[in-house]
């Protein structure tokens, strides 16, 4: 009997790898979750490189201006400059092993729930790692170029402010982010793509202030009550994510590749406020994924990954906020 009129549903135009389609899709969902997870991707600078094991960001000091005596030669300033070079991280990657026996026997989907979760997962791992990069620019205290002193990090703890417990009351917490704005202003960083990160329980306590959401004098653009939602405050857009660091990262994972680039004391934060140009993200293999069917295993293999690093550009546009 003619096979012609097999209906391959994994092939284009009934031609060719009878599973095509198949990793498309695959392909499709891991790219969407992944979109759809991470929240600091486009709030920081990203560059891609085609190959090599790092990229060098230039760094330029900044010049003065001064009257002119009549006469006098002009010999012209001079501006220092410097540089912040980011690393690729080895491989980072997301697999999951399904078994022809397990997904014959199986009475429902577990491949798109699958390829979700890995999307998901190295998106949680993506913001992990760029939100500690934010620590180590907000905590670094050697300026580049070495003569502009005021080009280094912000910390702001409870003994900086009126308050006492930013961690705990939102006032606190809304006066501590306006002295982050203040740091950030004196130290010529624009307003433009400032955000500021929090988990979700500072979140809330935020969206429940009457100086973030005022019924009588608030911009009902803000957020409200009813909808637990709060937007802006000190003129920075809000950002909610549990991947926010709060301990001392030194190892796993989230410390980075063997040489644990990522590893940051983050105990006690409680908000990061940042300026995009604050980390960057060197991108050597952007996200990608494979499936193959393995006959020694009689399964599929479905693996999603890339090859990315991250790094502290200007350490002046960042500020940590934590209770001590």
């Amino acid at each position: 009997m003619s096979n012609a009129i097999v209906s391959r549903l994994g092939q284009i135009d009934a031609a060719g790898d009878p599973k095509a389609l198949f990793l498309k899709v695959f392909s499709g969902e891991v790219l969407t979750s992944f979109a759809n997870k991470t929240v600091t991707m486009g709030r920081h600078q990203v560059r891609t490189i085609q190959n090599g094991k790092s990229a060098s960001f230039p760094v330029m000091g900044r010049t003065d201006a001064a009257y002119h005596t009549p006469g006098a030669q002009i010999t012209g300033d001079k501006i220092q400059h410097n540089e912040r070079i980011i690393s690729i991280d080895d491989l980072l990657l997301s697999s999951v092993f399904i078994a022809n026996i397990d997904e014959a026997m199986n009475h429902y989907d577990v491949r798109s729930p699958y390829s979700a979760e890995m999307g998901i997962a190295l998106a949680n791992q993506m913001d992990r790692h760029v939100l500690q990069t934010i620590v180590q620019a907000a905590t670094t205290t050697t300026a580049k170029p070495a003569s502009e002193t005021d080009r280094v990090g912000t910390v702001i703890t409870n003994a900086d402010i009126t308050g006492t417990a930013m961690e705990s009351d939102p006032d606190d917490l809304i006066e501590a982010i306006f002295a982050a704005a203040e740091a950030l202003d004196e130290k010529n960083v624009p307003e433009e793509g400032r955000v500021i990160y929090v988990k979700p329980d500072s979140y809330y306590r935020l969206a429940n202030s009457s100086k973030v959401i005022n019924v009588d004098f608030g911009n009902a653009g803000n957020g409200s009550t009813a909808s637990g939602r709060v937007m802006r405050v000190a003129g920075m857009d809000i950002i909610k994510t549990n991947n926010l660091p709060t301990t001392n990262v030194s190892t796993g994972v989230d410390a980075g590749d063997a040489n644990a680039r990522h590893a940051v004391d983050a105990s006690n934060t409680v908000a990061l406020v940042a300026h995009p140009s604050a980390v960057g993200t060197v991108k050597l293999m952007d996200l990608a994924t494979e499936m193959e069917y393995q006959i020694e295993r009689q399964g599929t293999l479905l693996v999603a990954k890339y090859a990315v690093g991250h790094g502290v550009l200007r350490p002046e546009a960042a500020v940590q906020l934590k209770s001590s």
